[in-house]
């Protein structure tokens, strides 16, 4: 039985009483009509039964809303793709519809040669029933997340690597000055030795750089300082490198003029001054980064196919039927099998596995990384030569899994040439080879050649949670130099002792990890070299076992080390705990280790450490130790804070012999176009976002510790990922009372070493709940009311006429609309008294006309 509640005005109920009637009598015989209730929109004017209510039908279903113009993040097919306004209308069943025009379409990935409806229709024509142009096209606004989600048969979109941002976003930035600095220093009193009395120590790093569009300008400056317990003073300023750097999207590289190091994928990494261009891995898609089998297969229908590791999905996709090639897999572990599976139309599954193990330089099926280097060498020795060098290294995916890497370094006194090849051995792991042929000429002037052979290995059992990698095995003969052992060859009537005649003979590294399940995990790391012309061997052995229980942990380590020039080898065992006391003293932990040195002290060490403030800003830690064999008492404490404007930490640590302070402050200094904002330390040449929210005083940044607005609005986020897209978020809790703004999350995509601006679109003012009046009643439910020649906040009305507002100036006009039609609006003036920050939002009445 359909059941209404009634939505006809009072004064005209009683003449419509025989059409209610009649309506009853035929619902009665009709069986197919559905109950729905519906409220009566005029009893919210009870009060005031001469005034026409707003319409509100829109909002009785649910996801119901306003038609309008609205800024929203665009999603196709569950990908970000933009950030823009748009319209929106009402649709056929009453719920919002974006405005689109093909042109956006083809922005965001459609292809719209292989949409029929779309062949002939201009760019810029307005699509609002999207399903009817594609089919199964489907289009859905989330209004509470501002979020248009689109989505379009897979046969129609571009195919791009998944997480890929078009180039067309990447910001490049504002001009930009910035300078990250680090300086610590620290002061000891020593006695009942040699040089008793007091030395000081101090350090100071610089970071510093320049922005211009594309192009990055860096240096890197230390300047250090040493006065002993005689009052001597030692001070040192080095200027480690300058260079300048932009980046080459067509060639998806980078390019450096200056100082900088060559990549260590072929040869040992060389310093230079010159120019080289390589490519940057940065610019790919997470999905085209590393290394990952290309899957092949076919299906018989449409099908879904699924890529899972170690029993997780890791990749999901739709085929269309034939043979299917994935080559966008988003790297995994090192290595472990894949199991694919294809489920058919009909439910059927077919699976198969295909395995897989990678090395360092293995690539992707198709792609190309390259390094081209031209510069002069630049020496740690100032008696070493300096030659211009030339190299060119490259490495590239081939099918079947297999990758080719080769190069050449040449100058005047040094040639070398490299060829390589890694295969994915499925089941069995995976493996590298490559083989070198250098020619040296010495500095004494004799001529030496010889090879090296390389070999690694790398193999994951998920099964059992093993992984082994067996690194650079690699024998060289005796004639075999690489280029920095050449140049550092001097020979024994020379005099230089700081440099060598010997060169590298054999190589050897494993590192083995492995997976106890409940039992914890156990990891082994080893390293051995031995040298031409000189006894002895290099070797190194750290082996660990860590745990926990009941939150408890606890670990186990041991090392081994022995050097090529002196006899006997340094051993040392821990053994260390760490009990969580969140029950007593929240995010802290008690801590305790024991450790033992081969024919030296065991030193027993006991101690307290953890977080506080609201943000986690300030770490701590205390604590008290004793060493047997004469070592005595000592003891610890310090504490670092995270603050808005730099990072100050400071240390005072006791012996028996010794006292010493330590202190220091990092952080960095950016001036750009809209002033200079302090902050927290940079990291390298990684991108940084100025936050502009003016007016908005000390607001928070999400996921950033210690980093909130000066003043000014301002802040600097010091880390972001370079050609991904990142969210720049505010606390809206953390806002002042009287700020107010429209969105508080912020998109931006920079490119590496950018200082991109996150722009806040603010409102200053009082937060005000008025009551709008109309001829002695109250304005209509449901009317809305904005500012008037202000871009400023808006509301809709509620019971008596009132609507709350933010971000209101201290005096002004709003207009008021339940209609389209000239009665069916009015305007009231207002002048409000001052506000005080944290008081209840201003009353005030108005009439409105």
């Amino acid at each position: 039985m359909k059941r209404i509640l009634s939505t006809v005005p009072p004064s005209s109920r009683r003449s419509c009483g025989v059409l209610v009637l009649g309506a009853v009598a035929l619902s009665t015989l009709s069986s197919g009509v559905q109950a729905r209730d519906e409220f009566n929109l005029y009893a919210l004017e009870i009060d005031n039964p001469m005034s026409v209510p707003k319409d509100l039908s829109m909002f009785s279903d649910p996801g119901g809303q306003a038609p309008g113009t609205y800024r929203v993040d665009v999603y196709m097919n569950g990908e970000l793709q933009d950030t823009q306004d748009i319209i929106f209308v009402a649709g056929s069943d009453g719920k919002l519809v974006p405005q689109l025009t093909p042109a956006q379409l083809d922005e965001w990935g459609v292809k719209l040669a292989a949409a029929p409806a779309l062949q002939g229709v201009d760019k810029g024509k307005v699509i609002t029933d999207l399903p009817l142009y594609i089919p199964q096209a489907t289009t859905r606004f989330d209004f509470s997340l501002q979020r248009l989600e689109l989505t379009v048969p897979q046969a129609l979109m571009d195919l791009t690597a998944r997480g890929a941002v078009d180039p067309k976003y990447w910001d490049e930035g504002v001009p930009a000055l910035m300078t990250s600095y680090q300086f610590s220093g620290g002061n000891s009193w020593q006695r009942g030795q040699s040089d008793s009395g007091r030395s000081d120590n101090y350090f100071l790093g610089l970071r510093s750089g320049a922005n211009l569009g594309a192009w990055r300008l860096r240096n890197n400056s230390v300047w250090s300082a040493y006065k002993d317990s005689k009052g001597e003073t030692q001070q040192h300023w080095n200027s480690n490198e300058t260079y300048l750097q932009r980046d080459v999207p067509p060639v998806e590289g980078q390019l450096t003029l200056g100082d900088s190091y060559t990549p260590s994928d072929v040869f040992d990494s060389v310093q230079f001054r010159g120019a080289q261009l390589a490519s940057d891995d940065s610019m790919l898609p997470d999905s085209m980064r590393g290394f990952a089998p290309t899957v092949r297969g076919i299906a018989n229908s449409n099908a879904r196919v699924t890529v899972k590791q170690n029993g997780a999905v890791i990749y999901q996709t739709y085929v269309p039927p034939g043979a299917f090639v994935l080559n966008d897999l988003y790297p995994t572990a090192s290595s472990g099998d894949l199991t694919v599976t294809i489920t058919e139309a009909d439910g059927r599954e077919r699976s198969f596995v295909q395995p897989f193990s990678s090395v360092p330089m293995m690539q992707r099926e198709g792609r190309l990384k390259y390094a081209f280097t031209v510069g002069k060498y630049r020496s740690s020795s100032q008696y070493n030569d300096e030659p211009v060098l030339g190299q060119l290294s490259m490495l590239y995916g081939l099918p079947r899994d297999l990758t080719i890497y080769g190069g050449f370094q040449t100058s005047h006194l040094y040639n070398s040439l490299a060829l390589g090849l890694g295969v994915s051995l499925g089941g069995i792991g995976s493996l590298a080879a490559d083989v070198k042929q250098a020619y040296t000429t010495m500095s004494d002037g004799k001529s030496q050649k010889g090879q090296s052979y390389g070999f690694q290995y790398s193999k994951a059992v998920l099964d059992t949670g093993s992984t082994l990698t067996l690194a650079a095995y690699r024998y060289s003969t005796e004639g075999y130099y690489t280029f920095n052992e050449a140049l550092n060859y001097k020979s024994e009537s020379e005099g230089y002792f700081f440099n060598s005649r010997y060169n590298q003979r054999t190589k050897l590294q494993v590192n083995f990890s492995q997976t106890l399940r409940d039992w914890g995990s156990l990891s082994l790391t080893a390293y051995q070299r031995d040298f031409w012309n000189t006894p002895g061997t290099e070797r190194n052995i750290s082996v660990g076992y860590n745990n926990s229980w009941d939150n408890i942990t606890y670990g186990v380590a041991y090392t081994y080390s022995k050097q090529p020039f002196g006899e006997g080898n340094d051993q040392q065992v821990a053994l260390n705990v760490s009990i969580p006391l969140d029950r007593w003293l929240p995010r802290a932990w008690a801590n305790a280790s024991v450790m033992h040195s081969k024919g030296g002290a065991t030193t027993y060490q006991t101690g307290i450490s953890g977080t506080a403030l609201e943000d986690n800003n300030l770490s701590y830690s205390l604590s008290e130790g004793y060493g047997t064999r004469g070592v005595g008492n000592s003891g610890s404490t310090s504490a670092t804070y995270q603050g808005r404007l730099a990072t100050v930490r400071g240390g005072y640590n006791y012996s028996p012999n010794n006292r010493q302070v330590n202190y220091g402050i990092d952080g960095a200094v950016v001036v750009h176009p809209n002033g200079i904002t302090l902050s927290q330390p940079l990291s390298g040449n990684a991108p940084i976002a100025i936050v502009r929210a003016p007016g908005a005083a000390g607001a928070k940044v999400m996921n950033n510790t210690g980093v909130r607005t000066d003043w000014r609005g301002y802040a600097v986020v010091p880390y972001l990922t370079p050609y991904r897209r990142s969210q720049v978020s505010l606390d809206p809790a953390s806002l002042p009372e009287d700020v107010d703004m429209d969105g508080n999350v912020k998109s931006v995509v920079p490119t590496s070493g950018a200082v991109v601006v996150a722009d806040y679109k603010t409102r200053i003012g009082l937060r005000v709940l008025m009551t709008l009046m109309k001829g002695g009643q109250p304005v209509p439910f449901g009317a809305t009311v904005s500012l008037v020649g202000e871009s400023g906040s808006s509301g809709i009305v509620g019971d008596g006429g009132q609507v709350y507002l933010s971000g209101v100036p201290q005096s002004g006009s709003v207009l008021a609309k339940w209609g389209s039609g000239a009665s069916q609006q009015c305007r009231a003036s207002f002048s409000l008294p001052g506000q005080t920050s944290g008081a209840m939002p201003a009353q005030t009445q108005m009439q409105c006309l």
